[in-house]
């Protein structure tokens, strides 16, 4: 079984004066405005690293859940933050890091259990699979 999702991007000038616009097939997103300021300086509107943080960490957090119902454990809550390194990696740019940030409160997890099932939703997680980066977790059982 395969499914496809689609989004867009619409560009118009050159790189730093430019602007585009990026938009989702659900709507969710529709023509939310990006360009180089709001990706390295900081500016207004939306960039492709927040955009895979986002999509990283509700991927891994859906992972999580399924992987805590096959352990016959569920999640009272799951906060998962991803912070994306972009560096410079010659005249251009690569995604080298993405380290996720759990706080998790799941009513009857021992410590190790945790540990272990958390470092499955990491590993298995479609979006962490297609990522050719490092990828590292803090994961913090609540209580």
């Amino acid at each position: 079984m395969s499914i496809v999702k689609k989004a867009s991007a619409h560009w118009e000038g050159d790189l730093k004066s430019g602007i585009g616009s990026i938009s989702t097939e659900t709507g969710v997103l529709r023509d939310a405005p990006y360009g180089f300021k709001a990706r390295f300086e900081g500016g207004k509107g939306t960039n492709p690293e927040e955009l895979i943080g986002a999509a990283h960490a509700g991927c891994f957090s859906m992972a999580l859940s399924m992987i805590l119902g096959g352990a016959n454990l569920k999640a009272e809550s799951i906060d998962t933050q991803a912070e994306v390194t972009l560096d410079q990696d010659g005249e251009g740019f690569s995604i080298t890091a993405v380290h996720l940030i759990l706080k998790a409160k799941v009513p009857g997890a021992t410590q190790q259990q945790f540990d272990e099932l958390t470092a499955k939703a990491k590993e298995g997680c479609p979006v962490s699979k297609v990522l050719n980066a490092k990828i590292t977790l803090d994961a913090t059982l609540l209580s």
